[in-house]
């Protein structure tokens, strides 16, 4: 029971992490001239790429917790290095660090706790995320559609701030996305290693964010 109420409250936005700072890059595709109409194609194409590096990255790191804590790190700079842009590292070890201090809260003692405080910067939200759904009992594929759930919802939930969307709309994007996601948990959950960790590039939202970072008028960090 705690793992199944465990997936919804990481599943939840208002778990206090600081996410509603985040657009998963939409802010930044539409002032790059991304039409709003593009968005569902957007968030299509990031769950076929951001979504499944994050989420091979987070069921790594709740399998670490597990076997090998001193893995942890290793998964960590994994995927910073399928993370090229700065901006995008800064911002999801700043919600990395919102998890951490919930987890350093709640489970001062704990050594997976420990072993996430001693990456050498702010855990990326992946790694963090991993490691808390360990500590709660949230099994493998729920991780994985944890992380799919949360980039969609992300790009979704920030689209009534940035476009004259419909809700609705919005509701119907996320659970459009449902089959695609369920067949990629499967591909997440066949990563067995650091190794065999997908690396797809994302270059022209890479560049976005960089553009972004620079800009003074914004709703949104990324």
């Amino acid at each position: 029971m705690v793992g199944h109420i465990g997936a919804l409250l990481l599943g939840d936005a208002r778990l206090p992490t600081g996410g509603h700072i985040y657009s998963g890059g939409l802010e930044a595709g539409l002032m790059a001239g991304m039409p709003p109409g593009r968005i569902p194609d957007y968030i299509e194409a990031r769950v076929r790429t951001v979504a499944v590096v994050e989420a091979s990255a987070a069921v790594l790191a709740h399998r670490v917790v597990q076997f090998d804590l001193n893995c942890l790190e290793d998964v960590h700079v994994a995927l910073l290095a399928r993370t090229p842009s700065e901006p995008l590292r800064a911002v999801s070890g700043m919600l990395g660090r919102g998890l951490l201090r919930m987890a350093r809260r709640l489970w001062p003692d704990n050594a997976a706790v420990a072993a996430l405080m001693s990456i050498d910067r702010a855990p990326m939200r992946p790694v963090a995320l991993g490691t808390v759904a360990s500590i709660i009992g949230v099994d493998e594929a729920a991780v994985a559609r944890s992380c799919f759930y949360d980039d969609v919802q992300t790009v979704a939930s920030a689209t009534l701030k940035l476009a004259p969307i419909d809700p609705v709309d919005t509701v119907e994007w996320v659970l459009a996305m449902g089959p695609l996601i369920e067949s990629l948990v499967e591909n997440v959950l066949a990563v067995e290693s650091v190794e065999d960790m997908p690396a797809f590039a994302t270059p022209e939202a890479e560049q976005w964010s960089l553009n972004h970072a620079g800009e003074t008028r914004r709703i949104f960090v990324a």
